[in-house]
């Protein structure tokens, strides 16, 4: 697989992609000038051919396709008219979406197809190849020292959060290709600012026909899928189902190959539809669906605390605790281009469950409570983005955004009664029930000028206005400046600051009373609680782009920022769920030094990222630590949980004349936090990965070797602040499976 740096392809927005990551099929249609399609006095096909004698020769290398193009003799002249006009509306599109100051990187399938597992792989995995960014458990990902703080888009269309980790969610099978830009975001993007992962979802135009794949091994792992793309007059359309089972749902709490009670069924649906207005609008729904189904996993040789009455006491291995969540979207966008300005409109709706079910014996002798809980979300929003080219030096963007959500925490907790002293007072549990409600909402507000004051030269100055509700009433305005100057037509730096406002998570912020559950076995250690504050902070980014010939590159790059109320998220209880906290000040800083190549059927990338991540004064839901660690945090400037001071990701494929694809690649970390206060450090670990790709015609098959040297590595260790169980990587494993293109 290989990431571009946009940096030394454009220095302008994200209109212009890297001939390394755009797919070949595209070849002239991403090159039609938008004034053919739009003006109405050209036809159709004139445009088309406007288009391919006006296109650039390649200058390297393309990335190879998933599929093959169709045979000449399928070839409908309606069908490219129609594929014309959608090539030049998506090119309409990307021109709203400015990344100029941000560090950008560009992903396509085929580049996705050659790492291990390919499109098989869950998407998390495929966002740590990207640089600065490190694993955790559960399937999270850290991006330049935060606790997740990732905005996700569809097709420019901003996701709002689920109950479930966006890279359990997304199937990896839909991903066209990935968009993905971190540092001094412009004002366009806001809230969730570590870092923009816009997907780019395939569609029936430009990748038509079926595919019908299965995959499986260790783990008594299986996946079958289904997809199938098309476009009929007018209507484009593409639809995939798929379903998986494993015996390693969650990571395993123990060093063995094999984990206790921790089988999960999945389910994923996606559909894409889009129909052509006219040659200067169309009208687009995305659609997606996913169920998951999760035994929570357990950890032999526990000793239990607590006497539950008429129950012997429990074998930590014989628990039976379950989670299960359910996530949807559904996405309406309308965009028209008029002339060389274009403006879309995009209302969506989300919708959230997650259930938690205890082995309530089991949960109250080990840990002196069990929680039943239900946990909903809805939001509806809409988003409204334009761009309007003002003359050569300035483009104008602006857009506008709210959502509204209503959570809701249905919460029953088993406890005992405890003495003064905290001892159990009696064997027969009482419930507690703890529901809330809570009804919020975003509002936002951006401006941006593109100004380029020489060839050489750019800058994007932007002003942004949030305001949220619910929890609490904050807003704020926030500027925004970047720069970017070509010193020579291969060398590229930039350079920006940008202000700030993360809000919690509405739907993972909790109402929980502490005086709720005094004097029981689950009343917390201190009863301070605060609510949880939006985070505010400054940023700095600099960095250097440098094209080394036509197939290779290299990047360095380094941040800074300064946080007031630094959110942080842990977990908190058996249940799979995060909850927010602050710090009243928080640092993060570091740097990145990329590097990719691609010759000659060769692709190689390699990342090294160094980042520190510190905090001070725990300052809200105080109520979820003990005392002597919130006590510790008042003096003491700590790591954050998830702060790892070094990562790395590297990789290299071949790909021979008889289409046989070799790759082998690899992740490096020197371990998160651990200990009293996160004062402590996991051992540091590194995997590889080993993946053989062979493709006939419309038959393809793969094997892939997950973790070659069978290393045991720990991701957490159950100790930490905010950090609730063990989790350890996966053990080798053997996978294969084989698809068929129809």
């Amino acid at each position: 697989m290989t990431f571009i740096n946009r940096r030394a392809v454009t220095t302008t927005s994200r209109s212009s992609i890297s001939p390394l990551t755009s797919f070949t099929s595209l070849g002239s249609l991403t090159s039609l000038p938008l004034t053919w399609i739009l003006s109405g006095s050209p036809t159709l096909a004139a445009a088309e051919q406007d288009a391919g004698a006006n296109a650039p020769a390649p200058t390297t290398t393309p990335a190879l396709r998933t599929s093959a193009a169709p045979p000449a003799a399928d070839v409908d002249p309606a069908r490219d008219q129609t594929i014309t006009v959608m090539a030049s509306l998506n090119h309409a599109r990307n021109q709203i979406s400015a990344s100029l100051g941000a560090t950008s990187y560009d992903l396509s399938a085929a580049q996705i197809a050659n790492q291990s597992q390919g499109a098989d792989a869950p998407f998390s995995q495929v966002l740590l190849r990207l640089p600065g960014v490190a694993q955790d458990q559960y399937g999270q990902v850290h991006v330049r020292g935060e606790h997740a703080n990732l905005q996700f888009r569809i097709n420019g269309v901003l996701l709002p959060e689920g109950l479930i980790t966006f890279g359990q969610e997304i199937d990896t099978h839909v991903v066209g290709d990935v968009s993905y830009d971190t540092g001094s975001l412009p004002a366009q993007y806001g809230l969730r600012t570590a870092g923009v992962v816009d997907i780019t979802t395939r569609s029936g135009a430009f990748d038509p026909g079926g595919t019908v794949s299965v995959y499986g091994g260790s783990n008594q792992t299986g996946r079958a899928a289904l997809s199938y793309g098309s476009t009929i007059g007018r209507w484009d359309a593409y639809a995939s189902a798929g379903i998986l089972h494993s015996e390693l749902g969650i990571d395993n709490p123990t060093s063995s190959p094999t984990a206790i009670h921790d089988t999960t069924d999945q389910y994923r649906g996606f559909l894409y539809l889009s129909y052509l207005i006219d040659a200067s609008s169309r009208l687009s729904l995305i659609a997606s669906s996913a169920g998951d189904r999760f035994e929570i996993p357990d950890n032999p040789g526990q000793v239990s605390a607590y006497i539950v009455a008429g129950a012997a006491p429990p074998d930590s291995a014989q628990l039976d605790s379950r989670q299960d969540q359910n996530n949807s979207y559904e996405v309406l966008a309308y965009q028209k281009s008029v002339g060389d300005a274009t403006v879309q409109v995009a209302p969506y709706l989300r919708q959230s469950h997650l259930v938690y079910r205890p082995d309530e014996d089991g949960e109250l002798a080990f840990n002196g409570a069990a929680s039943a809980i239900d946990r909903s979300a809805l939001t509806l929003g809409a988003q409204l983005d334009a761009t309007l080219p003002l003359d050569d030096a300035h483009t104008l963007r602006a857009g506008a955004a709210w959502s509204l959500t209503d959570a809701a925490i249905d919460c029953a907790t088993a406890v005992f009664p405890v003495n003064p002293d905290g001892t159990q007072a009696s064997t027969t549990p009482e419930t507690i029930t703890a529901d809330s409600r809570l009804h919020g909402s975003f509002y936002s507000l951006y401006v941006q000028d593109e100004w380029h004051l020489t060839p050489q030269w750019t800058i994007n100055d932007g002003l942004r206005f949030d305001a949220v509700t619910g929890y609490d009433q904050q807003l704020q305005v926030s500027p925004r400046l970047n720069t970017t100057y070509q010193l020579r037509p291969s060398t590229t730096v930039h350079a920006g600051y940008a202000r700030y406002f993360t809000p919690p998570p509405l739907e993972a912020v909790s109402q929980e009373t502490v005086a709720t559950f005094a004097g029981t076995s689950n009343a917390a250690p201190t009863t301070a609680n605060a609510p949880v504050s939006s985070e505010r902070a400054n940023y700095v980014d600099a960095g250097i782009t440098q094209s080394l010939g036509s197939h290779a590159q290299v990047g360095l790059d380094g941040y800074y920022k300064r946080a007031t109320d630094q959110l942080d998220e842990g977990q908190f209880g058996s249940a799979i769920i995060l909850s927010p906290f602050n710090y009243r000040e928080g640092r993060i800083m570091g740097a990145e030094l990329t590097g990719t190549y691609q010759d000659a059927g060769w692709t190689a990338f390699a990342n090294g990222a160094v980042s520190q991540a510190l905090g001070t004064q725990i300052n809200s839901a105080q109520f979820l630590f003990g005392a002597d660690e919130l006590a510790y945090t008042q003096s003491h400037r700590v790591y954050l949980d998830h702060d790892q001071r070094w990562t790395a990701s590297a990789g290299v494929s071949y790909t021979l004349p008889c289409r046989l694809s070799l790759g082998l690649d690899s992740l490096y970390g020197s371990g998160l936090r651990d200990g009293f206060a996160n004062t402590g450090e996991l051992p540091s670990y590194a995997t590889a990965n080993l993946s053989l790709r062979q493709t006939w015609h419309a038959l393809e098959a793969r094997f892939d070797i997950v973790n070659i040297c069978d290393r045991v590595y720990e991701i957490r260790d159950g100790s930490g602040i905010g950090v609730a169980a063990p989790s350890y990587g996966p053990r080798r494993g053997y996978f294969g499976g084989v698809s068929y293109r129809f």
